[in-house]
């Protein structure tokens, strides 16, 4: 093992207890936008110098600003709590700052790294899609405006979504709506265009049809049970109708076939028509009795002589 190499990295943490590790994070511009290249110590900033690919910008110390290279073209300033402002950010902008932040006493107190990358805003995508022979055919492309143009292009459609670097084309038995993106760290634009295609149908579409089949069949069948319920009700209410006029006509047949009176009545009906009705047994008065028919005397028979 190698002893000297860790004898010498325990001397440096015991002479630099607080120094921090040189994370490099990144942060990312659109061009012409400005850029805030924060401290992330905490505690109060007594002396941070800023650099850019090992080369010196400027240097705040208790307060007092120094620059190490023309404030007009370096387009930057450093506020207070030292964070470094640049303005109308460029591409040649583009680098690895560091930054070194000192205690009162002249001890470094941390060393931070900031990676900067300055983007152009991506164009307008431009999408074509038409239909070829039942299939739909999706091409989205963009125009690159400098050479070193970075951006990622996405074509979505309900559950599809191609990406690409540069061009995105596929085709797929699909149709609707197709959406492409392209986009950056700085910005992202968006174009939409609707291809529906003859012999081809959505699965929502198809759902909806049959959907609307079976309420329709239904609805019918429920109409031929009510027409054939009333149907049938209204024929037996003619069935009892019917009957009532056969029983009416049969009674009237009854009491026309009845034997009517002779013109000629004898002295007996006479004495029958004549004679009053039973009345009821509250209502009914004495009536005097009938005359007991005289009673004439027999006469004998004279006595038959014998031979």
């Amino acid at each position: 093992m190698n002893f000297r190499r860790i004898f010498l990295v325990k001397c440096l943490l015991l002479w630099f207890p607080n120094v921090k590790g040189a994370d490099t994070r990144r942060i990312y511009v659109a061009v012409d936008g400005s850029a805030f290249l924060n401290i992330m110590t905490t505690g109060t900033v007594h002396e941070a110098t800023w650099s850019r690919n090992d080369q010196r910008l400027l240097q705040i110390k208790n307060k007092k600003i120094k620059y190490y290279t023309d404030s007009s073209g370096c387009r930057c300033k450093v506020l207070f709590n030292g964070t470094l402002q640049i303005q109308h950010v460029m591409k040649e902008d583009s680098g690895t700052y560091t930054v070194l932040v000192y205690h009162e006493d002249g001890k470094l107190k941390a060393e931070e790294k900031t990676a900067l990358i300055v983007q152009e805003p991506v164009p307008q995508p431009v999408i074509y899609a038409e239909c070829i022979n039942k299939t739909t055919t999706v091409k989205c492309e963009v125009k690159q405006t400098s050479k070193n143009q970075t951006f990622m292009i996405e074509v979505a459609h309900d559950k599809i979504k191609k990406s690409n670097l540069t061009k995105v084309e596929f085709t797929t038995t699909h149709s609707g709506k197709f959406r492409c993106t392209v986009k950056n760290e700085v910005s992202e634009k968006t174009t939409e265009t609707q291809v529906k295609c003859s012999g081809q149908l959505d699965f929502y579409l198809i759902i909806s049809i049959a959907g609307g089949a079976i309420l329709f069949v239904t609805f019918v069948i429920l109409l031929i049970f009510c027409i054939r319920k009333k149907r049938t009700e209204r024929l037996e209410d003619d069935d009892e109708e019917r009957m009532m006029q056969i029983r009416k006509v049969e009674t009237e047949m009854a009491v026309r076939e009845l034997p009517r009176p002779p013109a000629n009545p004898t002295p007996r009906q006479v004495r029958l028509q004549q004679r009053p009705l039973p009345q009821p047994q509250g209502q009914q008065q004495a009536v005097p009795p009938w005359p007991r028919p005289r009673t004439q005397p027999r006469t004998p028979n004279p006595p038959r002589e014998r031979p």
